[in-house]
């Protein structure tokens, strides 16, 4: 295995720990704040899982720019075999807004449930809710 692959391998199994460690804070935490950080967490690790799948490991990669203005078909074959893959680079920047939008819906109703509840600990909301 060449350098940049081991590398490759290693920084996509320390996202995957970070991924771990996002459902871990998602389904064990308390406090519903700390569920929305981890819930955070897990959608950025994702997008950067995402676009690792994209990058070409092999071939010396390019970004996903032609730089001739006519280029001639070798170029353009040699291009396609190089080019890092532009898909999830643009899936991800929609991620990035949707993650945005819920993680800013998710904190308003965390303000409303403090103020309605007294308490962000969601088993005592669920007592608060039984009576």
């Amino acid at each position: 295995m060449t350098p940049t692959t081991t590398l490759y391998v290693l920084n996509l199994a320390v996202l995957l720990a970070v991924a771990l460690v996002g459902v871990y804070g998602v389904l064990a935490k308390k406090n519903i704040i700390k569920k929305i950080i981890a819930l955070t967490i897990l959608g950025d690790t994702v997008n950067t899982i995402a676009i690792y799948l994209g990058y070409r490991v092999k071939n010396n990669p390019l970004p996903p720019i032609l730089p001739y203005l006519h280029p001639t078909q070798q170029e353009i074959s040699v291009f396609a075999s190089r080019a890092v893959d532009p898909i999830p680079q643009a899936l991800v920047i929609t991620a990035i807004v949707i993650n945005l939008a819920v993680t800013a819906f998710l904190l308003f109703l965390a303000v409303k449930i403090y103020q309605h509840y007294g308490t962000l600990d969601y088993r005592r909301i669920l007592e608060k809710m039984r009576r």
